[in-house]
């Protein structure tokens, strides 16, 4: 079995990331060799390679396997209540060697691609809070379970290296409400909402300029050096779709989104533009919708625009048409998602 040189343009995951859930389910006596190379299409000994990235699709199948291997829906959650440093990776060691949870919070979010190519993560902070936001590049590119596991280590992380008071003031989980909802509550604190169409999490900005104890400027210093090495490697591979995202971003609210324009733009023609976007594993269609859907969220959230505006600055013809959009991506229509979202944000 070859690692990563089968997808060549496929996003991808840290291996640290897969190990650790293959370590995961080794002390609790459920590894099964044979099914998780199966799976993964690596073998067990190819994971151990610290440079080795794992396809982000063969990451997602192991997670599915080791929700049936232990038979626990919220493994997710419980994996990544796990403390185990020589497994944190290497933006882990960045992290926790920071000056402060401000500092570290600005480098997990620049670093985050290192982590897991296939989501986005964005930070912004409001006079009250700080709210972190994961976005998968593609539908399919979302899984239940590695998100609960990044949503717990992150923040059982955080208290045990940082401050152990922290608690998130709300989270919203893209996925339905699971059969253990009731343990998000437990875990995070704060209020929490399910079906949201993107995950967010926020806690109190105070929180930022918390020293971090026991850091070390030497590791801080070898280790950064390394990873920013890395992801300039990485930023080559993929960088071409975010230039266009960026294009589409841009243009969406002044003129109707064509690839004959944004390809002028590019300095190439329209076929170019599609056989690049189709190397990075992009099609132009997918882009124009994950921008809408992106914006169509943090507008309707915000309520800052009337739904009738937000459709106009989407390029929708219609309200209709944006609101049927809008059910299609979150189940549910634009109102009923606004009026879920007053109240738990300052």
């Amino acid at each position: 079995m070859q690692p990563q040189t089968e997808y060549p343009e496929s996003p991808q995951v840290a291996a640290s990331s897969t190990l650790a859930l293959v370590h995961y389910l080794e002390t609790r006596g459920l590894l099964d060799r044979v099914r998780v190379e199966q799976a993964t299409g690596l073998t067990l000994a190819t994971l151990k390679d610290p440079d080795l990235r794992v396809p982000a699709s063969a990451h997602y199948r192991l997670w599915e396997l080791a929700e049936q291997l232990t038979a626990d829906p919220g493994v997710g959650l419980h994996a990544g209540q796990v403390i185990d440093p020589e497994r944190m990776g290497l933006v882990g060691h960045v992290f926790f060697n920071c000056d402060t949870l401000g500092e570290a919070v600005v480098q997990y979010v620049r670093l985050h691609r290192l982590i897991n190519e296939s989501v986005t993560l964005s930070f912004e902070q409001t006079p009250d809070q700080a709210i972190l936001t994961w976005q998968p590049d593609r539908p399919d590119h979302y899984c239940r379970q590695d998100m609960d596991r990044t949503l717990a280590s992150a923040l059982c992380r955080t208290r045990h290296f940082i401050h152990r008071s922290i608690e998130a003031d709300w989270l919203e989980i893209a996925h339905p409400e699971p059969a253990y909802a009731g343990e998000y509550r437990k875990l995070f604190g704060g209020t929490v909402h399910f079906g949201c169409g993107v995950t967010r999490m926020a806690f109190d900005s105070k929180h930022l300029g918390h020293p971090i104890p026991h850091r070390n400027p030497y590791v801080y210093s070898a280790v950064l050096k390394q990873v920013n090495a890395v992801m300039a490697r990485l930023q080559t591979r993929r960088s071409f779709s975010r230039k266009v995202r960026r294009l589409i971003s841009r243009q969406m609210a002044t003129d109707r989104i064509d690839a004959d324009t944004l390809a002028r733009q590019c300095h190439m023609s329209r076929q170019t533009l599609y056989r690049k976007l189709k190397k990075e594993g992009m099609s132009f269609h997918d882009l124009v919708e994950q921008v809408r859907k992106d914006k169509a969220l943090r507008y309707v959230a915000d309520d800052q625009y009337a739904l009738g505006e937000i459709a106009f600055l989407l390029g929708f013809s219609e309200l209709s048409a944006f609101s049927r959009a809008f059910k299609r991506w979150t189940g549910v229509a634009p109102a009923q998602f606004r009026a879920s979202h007053q109240g738990h944000e300052s």
